[in-house]
């Protein structure tokens, strides 16, 4: 067992904050054995995971030092068991009371568990009081560093929300991205923020872009509290009206979403980008593509192919895009990283990998999005509404906008190659034909013939070639 993580001088809040923090990300079949003297907050742990676990529905939680067990459900239909075997007399009981059969299958925690047989691979929560304030006391985690090594964040986190004054906020995980990153719903009463939980010392890019945003009058999410040496930030909760939602559930207001998401960048493009972000030129993006090259072609069954590609599209972005001054590009600007607000300006999100980038690459990244049909005819009403609100050649940006789009679509085919074959996450693949197809409509375009030529022999994602790259 390997010491994972301390919490020093936590009272009872910060406690249960932790408590709160760890049910969100436990899962059936874990085990929590809860050490410490009498009145030492183990109960009290218990008690807050628990609630936390049920939300709107919690019941009381009493301590179950005479029942021995209690078992509680949770919306998701997990059984969580809540034991106390200060009073067993045999080991053979926890036999009798279940406990064997509901670690198989719930949650378990349990109070005093030196006093029953070697728990299963458990995570062991220490509380100690503190020596000159009882009403303190210093957390330990310890476990097995292969299942519960994710642990060693949880008491980071739990200072951080404390810190910022949600110590009583229940966390609800949201859905992530393609990155490592985690996010967490804050809720507490009628208030919500988000918390997002990313690698200790990933958050300059971010917080940098928030503050060079906002103080442009456009809605990134304002930073609530913040740990930037452990990777943590409390955000301002922008809601769950994502626009790819709000285009689902009612396609027609289509053309008015579009509009704003082309005005936005029309808008964002009349400011200098800042000199921290990355420079997609040429050369990057040329060595950027080197993903597609890389994974996808061998992975369909055509070792070797695409070696062109990216000095094709190097020499190509010299002749058709150089010439533009950079603009600020968020990068992943589409449907899925949009928020809307109604009147409200758009909200932004995942913007931390920003670049100064040519005009007509965040206009690509909203209409040839990989997750979602963009109609052709806004897709062209689109381009037209840029070009005319920018003042730029029409002929000229349209070519910029096929290379950029030819680019930018096949680093994604390369993205979701690498996503499936060397991290498991396969659900990108169902993507792959949408993002084809855009290549294909691009490549048709005269400026990019020599493109298309280094394109030639690869085969598309056809249902036999995705079945081969997912294994």
């Amino acid at each position: 067992m390997t010491l994972l993580a301390t919490l020093d001088l936590a009272d009872a809040d910060l406690t249960a904050c932790l408590a709160r923090v760890m049910a969100a990300v436990l899962k059936p079949g874990d085990v929590v054995a809860l050490q410490g003297p009498v009145g030492a907050g183990k109960t009290h742990f218990a008690r807050a995971f628990i609630r936390a676990r049920q939300g709107e529905a919690a019941e009381d939680v009493p301590s179950p030092t005479f029942t021995l067990v209690q078992t509680y459900a949770d919306p998701l239909g997990t059984e969580i068991w809540h034991a106390d075997l200060y009073r067993l007399t045999h080991p053979e009981e926890l036999a009798e009371l279940g406990l064997d059969e509901a670690m198989q299958g719930g949650i378990v925690l349990v109070e005093w568990p030196d006093h029953g047989t070697a728990l299963p691979d458990p995570l062991t929560i220490g509380l100690d009081p503190d020596a000159d304030d009882p009403d303190l006391r210093r957390i330990t985690l310890s476990g097995a560093e292969p299942r519960w090594g994710f642990a060693a964040r949880l008491p980071g986190l739990a200072r951080l929300i404390h810190r910022a004054g949600w110590a009583n906020a229940r966390l609800v995980p949201l859905a992530g991205d393609a990155s490592s990153r985690r996010y967490f719903r804050l809720i507490d009463g009628d208030r919500s923020a988000v918390l997002m939980d990313a690698a200790p010392g990933t958050t300059d890019g971010y917080v940098a872009m928030t503050q060079w945003l906002r103080h442009r009058d456009f809605h990134a999410p304002e930073i609530l509290a913040a740990d930037q040496h452990e990777g943590l930030l409390l955000l301002e909760d922008l809601g769950d009206d994502l626009v790819a939602r709000v285009l689902a559930a009612e396609p027609a207001l289509a053309p008015r979403v579009y509009d704003r998401m082309t005005d936005l960048l029309v808008a964002l493009h009349r400011h200098q980008p800042p000199d921290f972000v990355l420079r997609l030129d040429g050369p990057e993006l040329a060595r950027q593509v080197g993903l597609f090259a890389e994974y996808y072609p061998a992975a369909a069954g055509t070792p070797g192919f695409g070696a062109g590609i990216a000095p094709a599209i190097e020499a190509l972005h010299g002749g058709l895009c150089a010439d533009a001054p950079a603009v600020l590009g968020l990068r992943d600007f589409h449907a899925e990283n949009l928020v809307w607000r109604g009147d409200a300006p758009l909200g932004l999100l995942d913007f931390q990998d920003a670049v100064a980038v040519h005009p007509a690459y965040d206009l690509v990244s909203a209409l040839q999005d990989a997750r979602r049909d963009v109609a052709p005819q806004v897709e062209q009403a689109q381009i037209d509404r840029y070009i005319a609100a920018a003042g730029v050649d029409g002929a000229r940006f349209r070519a910029a906008y096929a290379l950029l789009g030819a680019q930018r679509n096949l680093r994604i085919l390369g993205i979701f190659t690498r996503l499936a074959q060397r991290e498991g996450k396969r659900r990108y693949l169902a993507f792959m034909p949408r993002v084809w197809d855009a290549i294909r409509r691009d490549l048709a375009h005269p400026a990019l013939a020599p493109l298309a030529e280094a394109m030639a022999g690869i085969p598309a994602p056809t249902p036999e070639v995705i079945e081969r790259i997912a294994g």
